[in-house]
């Protein structure tokens, strides 16, 4: 009897490359469902990478043997796969990275400017793939419609096809060549930041996954302001270095390293991660810490850093297990067992500000004095590469296509425990503190002044490369966080916090969309109307917010001239005898107020007119009228008429208006107009002076985070 044919393999699409915004939440059983704790592991381990790695120290080159077993999740058999050559990026001016550079940074700034020149390109290569002894053939594939000479993902064909559920497992040999640094990976002296190195598989997404409606491999090229995007699995890593070189890597060190001949053999082992990446450096020093805290295991901190940083060794290992409890204590206790903080050398400074599962590079200074910009710049660089191990490892979001998950979260995650420490970036010469004069901002009111509110450009939840420019993309960071502080405002602080923990607690090991943190929010604060203006008009949308106070107008309320009735008939007040009335009126209260001043009080009430108007999109505001005798009072504007007037009659007439007294409208591009005052008022001046600090600190905050 004849073998049944074999079914053939039904063609699996790519991720669209464009249009990728996603506004349906995703189905509850995606990626397996919720993980509660119950399971036999963290996450459902879709791959497992075990690599034997060798650093040839001179040529700053890795030599790798990779077994790669990956579960074919889908209900179709797969006859070839997909994985990404991140190195390829920096190969030549042809790739996809360098392509968009050119056009990127010519309309905003960026991080990853560096050039290279002969003999620091970098570059991988497979030398052989085999599945079951069998070599395979492979070819280079462009998803997103990237340049043909773009090699970051490649096509492998396979020997025989990956049945539904089946497993895959393949061998591959490959050489890494690391580039000069120029962004997030590669080499500066005997200095070895290991990143993207390997060749990794793509995704394959299935319907109810992040907004796919059938199976689609989410393989994105690699794109000059996108990040990473993989499975969950289990790393098994062995790597072969000079033995007067310091080594840190993702996950635990599995017993001391051998050595033999000058070169030792480090084993680190990590499950529940994504990513695997290393250091190697010669002449490094570390500092060792420890955190201990409720729900966590015993949490071993490294920092490794050269000795011209020696000033910021103990200052990020501070901050690292500060980090650790507070993103313990206010989302989740952290899950694993080590975290690893690097510091680059000198002339190294594009290796900084990188995150992995685990592990972290940071920035070095020269010194960290207490209450300096280096020291506010050195605490925020650590909480925020410490911060991507919730929302980039954990909640491992596609930071492709919705980089606000990563990026954005994480920021207003992290300026929350900058203001919980009551920490401000204040800007001050030792001669402005002789004289008294310190410019201090918090790290929101730092976010408001680079988030381009005036004229967004692209909303927060569209993909890193389909923006119009490297300053739009970095609103990413700013923008969210601005956004989100106003959402918190709005429905407030045990109320975000909850929706986090709900949002975390679904998501956790797996991969949210924006519409899944959308759906955390509603659900989570029982807030649906603030969470979806804020969604409709920021994220999804590109609304400009602007309201501001136009006018006051004022009159006093005094007996009216003209006819009344009185017993059915018309009553003309004589004008000459209402004056003779009002004038005695004021001089008798004259003489029992003899010292009041002119508008706070009177024998007649005052009537005042607020006008507000609306140049933008609909927030919830607060509007405060101060009177003339010193009281104020408050009244809401919360609907979506494009101006509004508020009437006001009392003792005393209104001398000033503001909207949002507490300022916690962030999302308003101009404050300036948000009060106005019928005599001289500091409090426009004031705003001012703080815009022009806050101004000063973006220039700062450029250097730091993108």
């Amino acid at each position: 009897m004849a073998a049944p044919a074999a079914v053939p393999a039904t063609p699996i699409p790519f991720a669209p490359a464009h249009r990728t915004i996603i506004t349906t939440p995703s189905a509850a059983d995606a990626w397996g469902g919720e993980r509660t704790g119950q399971q036999a592991t963290l996450s459902d381990r879709v791959v497992s990478y075990a690599i034997d790695a060798s650093l040839d120290a001179p040529k700053h080159q890795v030599t790798g043997k990779e077994h790669m077993t990956w579960r074919n999740r889908s209900d179709r058999p797969v006859d070839h796969v997909y994985f990404h050559l991140y190195l390829n990026a920096f190969e030549n001016d042809g790739s996809t990275w360098f392509t968009e550079r050119k056009v990127l940074t010519a309309h905003g700034r960026s991080r990853g400017n560096a050039v290279l020149k002969d003999g620091q390109w970098g570059w991988i290569r497979l030398q052989q793939v085999a599945q079951d002894g069998t070599a395979l053939k492979w070819s280079f594939v462009h998803p997103d419609g990237g340049p043909v000479t773009d090699h970051t993902v490649v096509r492998i064909d396979l020997a025989q096809p990956v049945p539904a559920g089946g497993t895959l497992a393949l061998d591959i040999d490959f050489l890494s060549q690391l580039p000069r640094v120029v962004e997030r990976t590669g080499w500066w002296g005997d200095f070895n930041l290991v990143g993207q190195w390997f060749p990794k598989i793509g995704v394959l997404e299935l319907a109810g996954e992040r907004g796919a409606t059938a199976p689609r491999w989410n393989v994105h090229e690699f794109h000059f302001n996108s990040e990473f995007y993989a499975d969950f699995g289990s790393y098994d890593v062995h790597l072969d270095v000079p033995s007067d070189y310091t080594v840190g890597a993702v996950g635990q060190l599995q017993g001391e390293p051998q050595t033999a001949n000058g070169r030792s053999t480090y084993h680190y082992v990590q499950g529940d991660v994504h990513d695997f990446a290393w250091v190697a450096a010669k002449g490094y020093k570390t500092l060792d810490g420890t955190y201990t805290g409720a729900g966590s295991p015993q949490v071993a901190v490294r920092v490794i850093y050269p000795p011209e940083y020696v000033a910021s060794a103990a200052p990020t290992l501070k901050s690292t297990i500060a980090s650790l409890g507070y993103f313990s204590q206010t989302i989740a206790p952290y899950p694993y067992r080590m975290v690893t903080a690097v510091i680059p050398p000198y002339n190294a400074d594009e290796a900084g500000g990188m995150e992995y599962p685990t592990f972290f590079t940071s920035e070095g200074y020269k010194e960290v004095k207490p209450g300096t910009i280096d020291e506010y710049m050195s605490d925020f660089v650590n909480i925020h590469e410490f911060g991507h191990g919730y929302f980039y490892g954990i909640l491992a979001s596609n930071e492709f296509e919705e980089p606000m998950l990563d990026e954005g979260m994480n920021e207003f995650w992290d300026d929350r425990m900058m203001r919980a420490r009551h920490e401000d970036l204040v800007l001050a010469s030792p001669f402005m503190k002789w004289l008294g004069i310190t410019l201090a901002m918090s790290g929101f009111q730092m976010e408001r002044l680079g988030a381009e509110l005036r004229r967004p450009e692209d909303p927060l939840a569209q993909n890193s490369w389909d923006r119009l420019s490297s300053s739009s993309y970095g609103t990413v960071y700013t923008r969210t966080a601005t956004a989100m502080h106003d959402l918190e405002q709005r429905i407030g602080e045990p109320a975000m916090e909850k929706a986090m923990r709900l949002y975390y607690q679904r998501w956790k090991f797996r991969h949210p969309s924006v519409a899944d943190l959308r759906q955390a929010l509603v659900d989570g604060s029982g807030d649906a109307k603030a969470v979806n203006e804020i969604f409709d008009q920021v994220v999804y949308g590109t609304r400009h917010i602007d309201d501001r106070v136009a006018d006051i107008d004022t009159y006093e309320v005094l007996p009216q001239a003209g006819v009344v009735w009185k017993d059915g008939k018309p009553v003309e007040a004589d004008q000459k005898a209402l004056d003779k009335q009002i004038a005695k009126r004021r001089a008798d209260w004259k003489k029992i107020h003899p010292d009041a001043r002119p508008g706070s009080g009177g024998p007649f009430p005052w009537h005042s007119t607020v006008t507000v108007l609306r140049d933008g999109a609909q927030v919830p505001e607060t509007l405060r009228v101060t009177y003339a005798d010193g009281s104020h009072e408050d009244v809401r504007w919360n609907d979506d008429r494009r101006w509004a007037r508020f009437d006001f009659e009392k003792p005393s007439k209104v001398v000033s208006a503001e909207l949002d007294p507490a300022q916690q409208a962030y999302l308003d591009a101009n404050k300036l107009n948000d009060s106005y005052a019928t005599k001289p008022n500091g409090a426009a001046s004031r705003r001012w002076t703080a815009d022009v600090a806050a101004l000063l600190q973006t220039f700062y905050s450029m250097l730091v985070t993108l």
